[in-house]
């Protein structure tokens, strides 16, 4: 439902701002007050075409924002949402939902479950023949949805199904020149037999290698000053042996210094070893070089490891094997595609007859609400039409259509002329699917025209039983439909500063007993008021 609208600088509206509830809410007011500027910045936050000439005059852009609240919806967005749509004289354009930046098709397409206006074309869903055939299925009910879930889930594995297939039975000659790749790549890797973890070990070998000259050097100048130093050692453990035996420090300090001496000499014949074991393969170290480059080739065209181009070794081999069996995969395809088929009919044909069956209650109770809306004449049916390729909803084509006038043949809602007719139409149509019609907010402009009496009061009946389940927007003359309001808005202009404005007030209920006698005798007589409070007390 709409909590809160905010309007800036349309028309005459300079900065408006109104509080709604849920139900029936009613607004009335002068012939020129502002009324229709207000379904016009509805239709404008909903997504609906703009003109620059609607901006205030004097002014550089327009504003709307809706504050929303929506406990469950089809867009997955639920709680408070702010919706907003400001336009510039410029041209330029802003819609945000919540906050985010949004085009004006993302702003339309989200709106378009959210609000359906009734007198603007533009935001009604259900002109839309691609929304019939849902409209049907929810009025028929669970029985429909539990076989429509059924079939839905057949349906995905139908399209998989159909898509394998068409993958596998491509040109034979693409079909020779993938296997011909696969085969090329396969053969590159094994060829190559790696092996996880060469690279590192390779890596190593061909860092010694280029190095080896800096190795090779500075372990012989390691070895030579070792060699000097052990001589050094040599001679200062014979100084320290003449001096042993005249005290005992000096004999301690002689066992450190041979220990220091034994442990140099261990690490020089270590060192000795290392630098006798050096060696430098010109060819090895060109094997390494090329080993590497193979490696980093294979790595720049398939993974980023050898262990990436192992798997993906292991996955094309997979796949060759795959594309050379691919008449006995299928065939297999084929035979559980037509076995999903035959489900799917099966399926798609009770749908068929529930919609058969449930079009003609539909047909009756709308039927039935036309004619309480003084238009007995007008025939509403539900034209079922089968279809040769499944869709996600069967093999059935569903479109509602309405003749208005006897003799005259039926035609597409969308093709009907718009104002009061239109919006009867609509009314009976929402009225008789209002407990299944997931669209939370209905706004209904221009419904009263050309009625009075009997179907005015029918009308407003109407509006308030859709407002049980839906937030209801109604602007109206008529004193029947006005009484029934379960929130009435009084609308009018005033001139301040030589600037005409539009203001909105809710009204209590003494105000509205007035309106209604307003409306009803154009003053506010002691008669009009006691017919106001009839009519007040029968709603």
């Amino acid at each position: 439902m709409i909590t809160t609208l905010h309007i800036k600088n349309i028309g005459i509206i300079d900065d408006l701002n109104v509080e709604l509830n849920s139900g029936f809410n009613v607004f009335t007011g002068e012939t020129g007050a502002g009324k229709t500027l207000i379904i016009d910045a509805i239709n404008i936050i909903s997504g609906g075409r703009f003109s620059k000439e609607i901006i205030r005059k004097g002014e550089e852009y327009s504003f709307v924002e809706l504050n929303l609240y929506l406990p469950e919806n089809e867009n997955a967005i639920e709680g408070n949402i702010i919706v907003s749509r400001e336009v510039h004289t410029n041209g330029r354009n802003s819609c945000k939902i919540n906050g985010r930046l949004v085009t004006v098709s993302e702003l339309k397409a989200f709106m378009n479950s959210v609000i359906d206006i009734h007198g603007q074309n533009d935001n009604q869903k259900i002109l839309n023949s691609k929304y019939h055939i849902k409209y049907l299925d929810d009025f028929c009910g669970a029985n429909l949805i539990k076989i429509y879930n059924e079939y839905k889930d057949l349906f995905y594995k139908y399209n998989e199904l159909n898509k394998q297939l068409k993958d596998n039975l491509g040109d034979e000659k693409e079909k020779q020149r993938r296997l011909d790749l696969l085969q090329y790549e396969f053969d590159e890797i094994d060829k190559a037999k790696l092996k996880i973890g060469e690279e590192d070990i390779l890596n190593e070998k061909r860092n010694l290698y280029v190095n080896y000259e800096k190795i090779s050097n500075s372990l012989s100048d390691a070895n030579a000053n070792i060699d000097k130093s052990i001589e050094a050692m040599n001679n200062a453990v014979k100084s320290m042996d003449r001096i042993e035996n005249i005290d005992e420090k000096y004999s301690t300090k002689l066992s450190e210094l041979k220990n220091i001496y034994y442990e140099l000499e261990e690490f020089s014949r270590d060192l000795a070893g290392i630098s006798d074991d050096m060696y430098f393969d010109k060819d090895e170290q060109n094997e390494i070089e090329e080993r590497l480059d193979l490696i980093f080739s294979l790595k720049r065209k398939y993974g980023n490891s050898i262990e990436e181009i192992l798997n993906y070794k292991n996955k094309i081999e997979a796949e060759i094997e795959r594309i050379n069996n691919l008449e006995e995969v299928n065939q297999k395809i084929k035979e559980e595609l037509k076995l999903v088929t035959e489900k799917m009919k099966d399926k798609a044909q009770i749908m068929h007859e529930y919609r058969v069956k449930t079009a003609k209650i539909l047909e009756e109770k709308i039927n039935k609400e036309l004619s309480e809306l003084e238009m007995p004449n007008a025939k509403f049916a539900v034209v079922i039409k089968p279809k040769e390729e499944f869709d996600k909803r069967g093999l059935d084509e569903i479109e509602f259509f309405i003749s208005t006038n006897l003799g005259e043949d039926a035609k597409e809602l969308s093709k009907i002329a718009s104002g009061g007719e239109m919006s009867r139409i609509m009314l009976a149509i929402k009225t008789v699917l209002a407990d299944t019609d997931s669209t939370p907010i209905l706004i209904f402009d221009e419904i009263d025209t050309g009625i009075s009496g009997k179907a005015a009061k029918s009308v407003g009946q109407k509006l308030k039983i859709i407002g049980k389940n839906h937030q209801v927007i109604c602007i109206t003359h008529q004193p029947s439909i006005a009484a029934k309001g379960e929130q009435n808005y009084y609308i009018s202009k005033i001139t301040c500063n030589e600037r005409t404005h539009t203001q909105i007030k809710k009204l209590e209920e003494e105000e509205i007993i007035n309106e209604i006698a307003r409306i009803s005798n154009g003053d506010i007589t002691e008669i009009a008021r006691k017919h106001a409070l009839e009519l007040r007390k029968s709603a």
